[in-house]
């Protein structure tokens, strides 16, 4: 079963999500360069904190709680160093483009944390190689958005459907590292069916993903009772879905794989 993230900073969503079976809980830091690169874009930018953070932890008895900080810039060893006091059991480092950056991340969480790296520029899928060989990489993720950006291209799921994804899971498979990439809704949704994605997760080997606002936009839906009953059945449907799947053979992943390729074509020939 893929390990779910939730983005939530409410002490009350983060208990329903982790009641209804998510594994991590996403706490976002992350602000440096992300306006100027997503401007005008339908995504969102967060503004956690580490106080966020701290109140978090005393929540959380099952999830893990992940912490995206900032890209590496001069305050990264003691952002970091906040986070882990605060409780952090797994640290997300955005935007790195080089090895050298990598390795000074490493270096900084020293150990105290599970390091998980998010590739999302194309100067990152240049050094895949010389990355994965590091000791000290516990996990990679690869964030579509970002990624669909640096490449030139118009829709974040473009890199999924034309060999990008592939080329790179192949990699860091092969490497032994665990994976995952971008997010999704809730089953039944979506301009690009959700359950296109998932599918895609189980083909490639992915253990990992986020669960999007689209699943449960608490931004919209702020009754708790209802963010209860979106999160217990929208899990529920979706380890059934994941139940199926590891059972599909190759030629049902094949189709479901062009599927998704024709999807993301027509919706790229209406932009």
């Amino acid at each position: 079963m893929l390990k779910l993230f939730y983005i939530t900073k409410d002490p009350a969503v983060a208990r329903i999500a982790q009641a209804a079976g998510v594994d991590r809980i996403f706490v976002d830091m992350e602000y440096i360069g992300k306006a100027q690169r997503q401007g005008g874009m339908d995504t969102v930018q967060n503004h956690h904190t580490v106080e966020d953070v701290a109140r978090l932890r005393p929540v959380l008895d099952q999830a893990e709680l992940l912490v995206r900080v900032n890209p590496v810039h001069p305050g990264s060893k003691d952002e970091i160093n906040r986070v882990i006091t605060a409780g952090a059991d797994v640290i997300m480092l955005p935007m790195w483009q080089s090895v050298e950056e990598v390795q000074q991340f490493i270096r900084w969480v020293d150990g105290r944390a599970k390091t998980l790296l998010l590739l999302e520029n194309q100067a990152a899928v240049d050094c895949l190689d010389r990355v994965v060989a590091l000791s000290g990489v516990d996990e990679i993720h690869i964030g579509l958005n970002d990624l669909s950006i640096s490449q030139g291209k118009k829709f974040l799921f473009q890199p999924l459907a034309d060999g990008t994804v592939d080329a790179v899971c192949a990699k860091i498979k092969a490497a032994g590292i665990p994976f995952g990439f971008g997010g999704f809704g809730r089953l039944g949704g979506g301009t690009l069916p959700a359950a296109y994605i998932v599918a895609e997760h189980y083909r490639l080997g992915s253990s990992m993903s986020i669960l999007s606002r689209a699943f449960c936009n608490t931004a919209q839906i702020t009754d708790l009772e209802e963010i209860k009953r979106i999160f217990t059945s929208g899990v529920a449907e979706l380890r059934q879905y994941e139940a199926q799947l590891s059972q599909a053979e190759d030629d049902f992943f094949a189709l479901q794989h062009k599927k998704l390729q024709d999807c993301v074509e027509q919706i790229v020939e209406g932009m």
